[in-house]
C-alpha cells in the first residue's frame, strides 16, 4: 500500500512510551512501531495534552490509549486535537486531525479490445497460456498464496 497518510486506532496498549505515569513497557509497542515505520508513519503528539480516557473506575485509567500515526513531513504531524468535551457517552475522547488533500494529476491510459475480434481472441489465448504456467498446487499457507497472487499480477500486468 502506497501513500498511507494516517493510521489511527484504539490500540489497547498500556505503555510508559506515551504515558509517563505508567511504570511498565510493553513489547507490543515495538510491533506497533514496526508496522507504523513500514508505512513511514510516526507517532503524532496532540496539540492539547488532555485526558483521552475517562473511566468511572480509577484502576482502569490507563487501560486504553488512542493514537494517531502520521507522515512526519506533513503539516498534520503533531498537529491533531483531543476533543475532551465529546467523550460522552463513551469513555474515550475522540481525536481529530485535518488532512490536507492536494489535487494531483494522474496520467491514465485506457485501452480497449473490440468484443469478438481476432485481437480479443489472441489476448484471451495469451492470458490462458501464461496462467497455465502458474503452479497452484501446494498452496498451504498465506505466504504461498501471496506468491501465486503476485505471480498472477505480474503476468497480467505484462499483457
Amino acid at each position: 500500500m502506497n501513500n498511507i497518510l494516517i493510521m489511527t486506532r484504539d490500540f489497547n496498549i498500556r505503555d510508559n512510551n506515551w504515558n509517563l505515569s505508567y511504570p511498565h513497557y510493553s513489547t507490543y509497542v515495538d510491533t506497533l512501531r514496526k508496522v507504523a515505520n513500514s508505512f513511514t508513519l510516526k507517532l503524532s503528539m496532540p496539540i492539547n495534552q488532555v485526558l483521552i480516557c475517562y473511566t468511572d473506575n480509577s484502576q482502569d485509567s490507563n487501560l486504553v490509549i488512542d493514537l494517531i500515526f502520521l507522515q512526519a513531513n506533513t503539516e498534520e504531524f503533531n498537529n491533531h486535537f483531543i476533543l475532551p468535551d465529546l467523550h460522552r457517552p463513551f469513555n474515550h475522547a475522540p481525536l481529530s486531525v485535518y488532512i490536507i488533500i492536494k489535487k494531483e494529476f494522474i496520467q491514465e491510459k485506457k485501452l480497449t479490445i473490440v468484443k469478438n475480434s481476432k485481437e480479443e481472441e489472441e489476448f484471451i489465448n495469451e492470458l490462458k497460456n501464461r496462467i497455465s504456467y502458474i503452479k497452484t498446487t501446494n498452496i498451504h499457507n498465506h505466504e504461498r498464496l501471496k506468491e501465486v497472487t503476485q505471480e498472477f499480477a505480474s503476468i497480467t500486468e505484462k499483457l
